[in-house]
């Protein structure tokens, strides 16, 4: 069985350990988990992993965020990778700085590499790892935002949600989507405890 790991991101130095970019940062920090090398293909960096008799194959798009579906649809058909096996992880502005949240399929939530990937296999059905980034920013600076570097007193926090996805990956490949969300998802905080805080 082969499963496809998309991280996105956009290629290139200056954009590097930046919010948008921490699909790259999660593929980076697996591959230097398990000693992998990253190889230049077509559309994008791609690395193979041999576990427990699966395949995972992980997948850095060189397209830029935007048209990160041409890679991910010419790789699945190249590697005949089932939709249920695939798997996208993106940045959210829409989420905390620390969330993480796994679903096994829904709207791009006006994120472009979703949408894209969306348009190109012609559905949302597949999983999707979503890692919060806060929206600490001005009205109509976003873009500015998510390409920002992180700062000293987030990293911390970052670098433990790029752990925990890693370790998602895994759990992904050996016990399935619901599985993973059950044991990995960030709790939902109630009103009650926004409030609060």
């Amino acid at each position: 069985m082969k499963y496809l790991i998309a991280g996105l991101g956009n290629i290139g130095e200056e954009y590097e350990d930046t919010r948008h970019n921490i699909g790259f940062s999660v593929l980076d920090s697996f591959s230097a988990k398990f000693n992998l090398k990253f190889e230049d293909r077509r559309y994008g960096f791609i690395c193979r992993f041999p576990f427990k008799g699966e395949q995972i194959i992980l997948l850095k798009p060189s397209t830029y965020m935007n048209l990160s579906g041409y890679a991910v649809s010419y790789w699945m058909k190249k590697e005949k990778v089932e939709l249920n096996n695939l798997l996208v992880i993106v940045d959210d502005i829409a989420l905390p700085l620390g969330t993480v949240r796994m679903r096994p399929g829904g709207s791009d939530g006006g994120h472009n590499g979703l949408a894209h990937i969306s348009a190109l296999l012609g559905t949302n059905e597949y999983a999707r790892i979503r890692i919060g980034i806060g929206n600490d920013f001005p009205k109509g600076r976003q873009k500015d935002y998510v390409l920002s570097k992180w700062t000293p007193e987030e990293k911390p926090v970052v670098n433990e949600k790029i752990s925990l996805v890693t370790n998602m990956i895994i759990s992904f490949v050996t016990a399935g989507t619901e599985i993973t969300m059950t044991r990995y998802n960030t709790p939902r905080r109630s009103t009650r405890e926004k409030s609060q805080n």
